[in-house]
């Protein structure tokens, strides 16, 4: 009787391991399906074409890239390339009474570092340990030379408060900022792809060829790549 129960026991310990290696076989597909997945749009080939070269946390600026800007009213820079388009986006917005304006425009590396030091100084002052502080940080705002801000063609948009809402200027921009060459840089549930949380601020010039497509499949830009 005591063998009986004896080898009872050996097969319902044998049983959880043959479960447990089961269990362990199908977690690591589907780690190397999502890593596969990840790579082949977190691994881009920096674009011959300016408008569509690739920055986010996996992809640095270019080391031998340059800019012309042309400065704002307020002060703002952007590539000088995409300042027509821009303000062409920019009037027509306005003519049907929303006002949007650049808050953020090119960014030097210094300035993006010392972006980031603040947001991580803003959550220590909130309790967080720098560890934590710095985890969040990153969540949003970009590292220095992954930041879209150094390329000249992103810009963060928000509202002429006096004039209109932010929200009228994002409802706006997402309809019809595509036509103009620009993209929702960072769309909502795409943050395992761009790295970057949803911000319907953030638009980056593409070309209205690129805008379109990217626009009509809502899409972001790693995917237009694959």
């Amino acid at each position: 009787m005591a063998i009986k129960k004896k080898k009872g026991k050996w097969i319902v310990k044998l049983l959880k391991v043959v479960v447990i290696a089961y269990l362990l076989l199908i977690l690591c597909q589907l780690i190397g399906d999502v890593y596969s997945r990840l790579s082949v749009t977190h691994n881009i080939l920096v674009s011959e074409e300016w408008n569509l070269i690739i920055v986010n946390r996996w992809n640095e600026l270019p080391e031998d890239y340059s800019v012309e800007l042309t400065e704002l009213s307020n002060g703002q820079k952007v590539d000088s390339r995409i300042y027509p388009y821009l303000q062409e986006m920019f009037d027509a917005a306005r003519a049907e009474g929303v006002y949007p304006v650049v808050r953020e425009g090119y960014r030097t590396e210094e300035e993006q570092q010392e972006i980031l030091d603040e947001k991580i100084q803003i959550y220590i002052n909130q309790g967080y340990s720098q560890s934590r502080a710095e985890r969040t940080a990153k969540e949003w705002v970009a590292l220095p030379g992954t930041s879209e801000h150094q390329l000249g063609i992103a810009v963060d948009i928000n509202a002429d408060k006096s004039k209109c809402s932010n929200e009228e200027v994002y409802a706006w921009l997402a309809e019809n900022a595509y036509k103009y060459g620009f993209v929702l840089r960072y769309p909502m549930g795409k943050q395992e792809i761009t790295g970057t949380s949803y911000e319907p601020w953030h638009y980056r010039y593409v070309g209205e060829e690129a805008a379109l497509e990217i626009y009509e499949q809502g899409i972001c830009l790693e995917e237009y790549y694959e």
